[in-house]
């Protein structure tokens, strides 16, 4: 029997890039505010999670992952239902008569049960429209770099040249190969701030069987592994576009069972400088002192970084600290 999680939480993450590119726009830069300051989007650091949970935890399925058919093409919502649900031996089209039965399914996935779902999916004449709200939810990343009071992101490009030639369509070949160009974010250390309700899935898990392992919604075990993906997962990457980026810190706030508490946003309680050869220095006053005023309905405080490559300032008060790679207490 699964256990259900069932604390609320409050955190947030600081994944940093040199020379990276962590989450380019369609035109292969950096994401940038209109007044000029990176950011990175929710979906990108719900991507590594998703990721890192596949390959790590491959025997409970991740909905949200593109996956190709025999012809080299992404499949269908649907179709990727039907494949995750495959040993079931029914399918989307069988299965989209019985929506509480689709329901289930969904909720037996680890992604779905985290991040929730949009289900709006197709296929022939058969068709399912299942909203999910789920527990996890992400802000936006800000680059929360600084030096001295003023915000930093500096972004570079630089040309690339590929072995080969383009096939111009003419009969003359080219005299010279393919040149291409890339950005990549000089330093950047993005804070995201997250929470995790798992009451958001309890309307849902209410109308399952009470003996269904899907009716226990957010598990423990589920709680544990986006810890863990929340420490490394973002690390875990090897692309050569997001070479240089990785976890750096990661604060997890576990509220009383009782508290009705309700935290603001973490991303501006938080900067990171450099100190020129230095450490990373990330500055966690404000956050400090928010803590201290609500510490009452406080249960516990983890906070995970590489002392190796980071220095504290100002750290919440009674924080367990932890080392980011490994969990082990410091």
């Amino acid at each position: 029997m699964s256990v259900s999680f069932t604390a609320r939480v409050y955190g947030c993450a600081v994944i940093k890039a040199i020379n990276s590119n962590f989450n380019a726009d369609f035109a292969h830069q950096p994401r940038t505010l209109p007044d000029g300051r990176v950011y990175a989007t929710d979906k990108a650091l719900k991507h590594t999670v998703r990721r890192y949970l596949k390959n790590t935890y491959p025997q409970d399925g991740i909905l949200y992952f593109k996956r190709i058919n025999d012809n080299m093409n992404p499949l269908t919502l649907a179709d990727t239902y039907s494949y995750l649900t495959k040993a079931e031996g029914k399918g989307f089209e069988a299965d989209s008569t019985d929506k509480k039965l689709v329901l289930r399914n969904l909720l037996g996935m680890q992604d779905v049960r985290l991040f929730g779902s949009t289900f709006a999916a197709k296929k022939g004449k058969f068709t399912v429209n299942l909203s999910i709200h789920g527990p996890v939810q992400f802000t936006h990343g800000l680059n929360q770099f600084f030096v001295g009071e003023q915000p930093t992101g500096d972004i570079y490009s630089e040309q690339i040249s590929a072995p080969f030639s383009t096939d111009s369509g003419e009969e003359k070949e080219a005299a010279q190969s393919t040149l291409g160009r890339q950005s990549k974010l000089r330093e950047g250390h993005y804070v995201y701030h997250f929470s995790v309700n798992p009451k958001n899935l309890a309307d849902l898990t209410s109308v399952l069987a009470t003996d269904s392992a899907e009716a226990a919604g957010l598990t423990q075990q589920d709680a544990d592994r986006l810890k863990e993906a929340l420490r490394v997962g973002v690390t875990y990457l090897d692309s050569a576009s997001k070479a240089g980026s990785e976890n750096e810190l990661l604060l997890w706030v576990r509220l009383k069972d009782e508290s009705k508490l309700v935290l603001p946003s973490f991303v501006e309680m938080v900067r990171v400088s450099r100190p020129i050869g230095g450490k990373a220095r990330v500055d966690m006053g404000p956050m400090r002192d928010l803590l201290a005023h609500v510490a009452s309905e406080v249960a516990a405080i983890e906070l995970y970084y590489l002392p190796e490559q980071t220095e504290l300032v100002d750290a919440p008060e009674g924080a367990q600290h932890g080392h980011l790679l490994t969990g082990n207490q410091l």
